[in-house]
């Protein structure tokens, strides 16, 4: 039997048709398409075009246009508008009923020697000493059979530093930071822990945008989702060790937040960055 893991990377590898036509298909849950499904499934497309394994993506810059719906394929399009000495560029457009729902542009470089600095990582509370957002949900699920639906499956774990509380929250700093890992092996193959950080890269950067206000993504009084997502990868890394997501969001207005974030590894290496503006319209209770 498959493991959740295996599950979701069933879902997040996408099917080749053709030289640079793919198709992706989706879980029933939840009601509409996580956008982190759509940047990894669009990330992993254009992967599978680009040769030489002396190159891996570097930076990401995506759209979310339309809704996705899980009950039926998308098909993602390829443009290999670029091939270079050093650098290749794709993009990528990911339609549904032949209406792009999401577009994206990718960059890939070859890997080359070069300067090197970067910024410190935060001083946090080990993963070891965190409950597990599993372990909580089904509590909580428990607790509020009315409001909250029990995880069915659990092929990352995530484990917050500081939890808020979703039914009830309370205005706090826009700053979050959550342990993420793969629950099993991923093998070596830079494409696939590629792809499951940019699965990732979608949570938290929205709700932190919300922290400064008394909503959630539970709340009636406020309509939210992604509106775009950029990502950039610094240096390697294994998406089966713990890495550290640390989030912030500087600015919102104009039903607009915009969220910022960075992974660390367990030894504090930045490994890949990310920043997201998302819909954060106010809207009458019902």
């Amino acid at each position: 039997m498959a493991s959740d893991l295996e599950k979701l990377l069933a879902y997040l590898e996408v099917e080749q048709m053709d030289k640079y036509l793919f198709i992706g298909r989706s879980p029933k849950r939840p009601s509409r398409i996580f956008g982190g499904q759509v940047l990894a499934q669009a990330l992993n497309a254009a992967i599978r075009t680009v040769e030489g394994e002396d190159r891996a993506a570097h930076s990401m810059h995506a759209y979310f246009l339309r809704p996705g719906n899980p009950a039926k394929q998308i098909v993602y399009d390829v443009d290999p508008i670029r091939d270079g000495r050093s650098f290749t560029t794709r993009r990528v457009v990911a339609k549904q009923d032949g209406v792009a729902i999401f577009n994206t542009a990718i960059s890939f470089h070859r890997m080359e020697p070069g300067l090197s600095h970067q910024a410190e990582p935060p001083n946090v509370t080990p993963p070891e000493e965190l409950e597990s957002d599993y372990d909580y949900w089904v509590k909580l699920a428990k607790k509020h059979p009315d409001k909250i639906d029990k995880p069915s499956l659990n092929p990352l774990e995530r484990k917050p530093v500081e939890r808020r509380d979703i039914l009830n929250p309370e205005p706090r700093e826009p700053v979050n930071h959550v342990w993420f890992k793969a629950l099993g092996d991923l093998g070596d193959d830079i494409a696939r822990h590629q792809t499951l950080l940019a699965y990732m890269s979608d949570f938290a950067l929205l709700s932190t945008a919300l922290y400064p206000h008394p909503y959630s993504g539970f709340s009636d009084g406020v309509q939210s989702a992604s509106l775009d997502h950029a990502l950039w990868f610094h240096r390697p890394f294994r998406a089966d060790d713990y890495l550290l997501y640390s989030t912030d969001s500087p600015s919102a207005e104009f039903a607009r937040g915009f969220s910022r974030g960075s992974f660390y590894t367990r030894d504090g290496i930045l490994v890949a960055s990310s920043a997201q503006e998302s819909l954060l319209r106010p809207v009458e209770k019902p």
